[in-house]
């Protein structure tokens, strides 16, 4: 039986087998949101190992590019030629819905669109691999800002995967099984109230009937004394 005690009247067992149906309702609304949201977590997981790859592969491409041109040019020269960039970026973040999951969306946007513009410097005085080291830079800090969005959206979605399986291993293992007891419990007795009525009224009917057989029998007993 369930641990909440409960009336085991006819008006408390509606309402619990509509708590329960209710509760069977969202059991499975919500299991299927978490197996949807499990697809779209695994999806993002594959997508972002596979970017956290191209990204890796950038940043050493672009740091071996530096070393090299650390190598070739002078300290000074180098901090020289990188102190005034050119180029200005702007950032705008935006969301998007995943499953009731609002995740991040981030969008970045150049000052100019210009190609030349990542070269803070005149070429005459700098090295060629620290033209590449820049250029490799530029092509994977877009893919850094997407690698960002697609962990951030897979630690929300696992925050809401763990939400969602708490509330249905809740409705699964307490509300349900708490409902179905307290159903089972309320109708054991009123089934035990309905037989203990029907057997008080075969009892009423009993005396009733025993009373009227003595009074006939009483009557039958003033006939013949009449008669003798």
């Amino acid at each position: 039986m369930a641990n909440t005690v409960v009336n085991p009247t006819r008006m408390e067992l509606t309402r619990i087998k509509a708590k329960l149906r209710t509760a069977r309702r969202g059991h499975k609304l919500l299991k299927d949101k978490r197996d949807e949201l499990m697809r779209q977590f695994l999806d993002v997981v594959r997508e972002n190992r596979a970017l956290r790859k191209k990204v890796e592969a950038g940043l050493e491409a672009a740091n071996q590019s530096f070393t090299v041109a650390a190598a070739i040019m002078s300290q000074p020269a180098m901090e020289e030629a990188l102190l005034y960039p050119k180029q200005s970026v702007e950032l705008e973040m935006g969301f998007h819905n995943i499953m009731s999951v609002d995740v991040p969306e981030y969008t970045f946007q150049t000052h100019s669109r210009a190609p030349g513009d990542i070269y803070p410097y005149g070429y005459a005085a700098t090295s060629g691999e620290l033209d590449a080291a820049l250029e490799n830079l530029s092509r994977v800090f877009e893919d850094m800002l997407q690698l960002a969005q697609m962990e951030k959206t897979a630690q929300l979605l696992a925050q809401e995967i763990e939400k969602t399986r708490r509330r249905v291993n809740g409705l699964e293992y307490k509300i349900i099984p708490d409902c179905e007891d307290s159903i089972k419990y309320i109708s054991m007795k009123l089934d035990e109230n309905e037989r203990a009525s029907t057997v008080r009224l075969m009892k009423v009917k009993d005396m009733i009937l025993k009373e009227a057989l003595e009074e006939q029998k009483a009557k039958d007993a003033q006939a013949v004394e009449r008669f003798a």
